[in-house]
């Protein structure tokens, strides 16, 4: 059911995607749609101060879940081979902890929802019954999609593009595993892209990393948003 939120930006919206879904023609299909109104249900849950796994962070927290739960129904996967694929994904969350950042005021979105992406890309080859090597390829291809997305949340709060970002992201990073199934190969190697995302995250100005002063968080009508939930006592 709905879940009240700060402003009441995203109260709903998994509902309704999974209701469009079960009932609407959809111009990509059920399976993507039912999968983004399951990250677009963690996202909700985490704006209603619900409890939520933050893979890797609170803000991208639909991702990863979204992707192996729809998956896992896909093939009927074992509960092992679920757990493999966690394993899989935390693994490459790792790799970006050590080597440059999960975090949207130090990285901006790419190092949210993006490595959020990679992580969830790389478990869906596995549970595809692809190889490491395709996996890797696969978080490329995602940080390919992701380089340079800047963090600016709607007012502050995390939901808006949060949540539109984690739907869009799941898809995302089905996209770029099929990508790598598929036999494509990147020419850069997923260590110089770690990389170069954390080098652009070091260049993006303030603004764009998490305070809610450029991108969409800066906007006419986004601006007016923050008036009208924090001048009303709306939050």
């Amino acid at each position: 059911k709905p879940l009240p939120t700060p402003g009441s930006l995203i109260e709903g919206i998994s509902k309704s995607q999974y209701e469009y879904a079960r009932n609407q023609p959809t111009i990509s299909g059920e399976f993507i749609n039912i999968m983004m109104a399951r990250a677009l249900s963690s996202s909700e849950a985490n704006a209603s101060m619900g409890k939520i796994c933050a893979a890797p962070t609170a803000g991208a927290c639909g991702i990863v879940p979204a992707v192996i739960i729809s998956l896992g129904e896909k093939y009927q996967s074992t509960k092992k081979e679920i757990l493999d694929a966690l394993l899989t994904a935390s693994g490459i969350g790792a790799v970006f902890m050590k080597n440059a950042t999960v975090s949207g005021a130090e990285g901006a979105c790419q190092a949210e929802t993006g490595v959020a992406a990679t992580m969830a890309t790389a478990a869906a080859v596995q549970l595809a019954g692809g190889t490491s090597e395709m996996a890797m390829e696969a978080c490329c291809f995602v940080l390919m999609n992701v380089m340079g997305l800047v963090c600016d949340p709607v007012a502050g709060l995390v939901q808006v593009p949060c949540a539109q970002r984690n739907a869009i992201q799941s898809v995302n990073a089905i996209l770029c595993a099929d990508l790598a199934l598929a036999g494509m190969k990147s020419i850069v190697p997923l260590d110089e892209m770690v990389e170069a995302m954390h080098k652009v995250g070091k260049e993006l100005p303030p603004s764009l990393k998490e305070t809610a002063i450029g991108g969409m968080a800066g906007t006419t009508t986004a601006i007016e948003i923050a008036k009208s939930i924090f001048e009303n006592k709306r939050y």
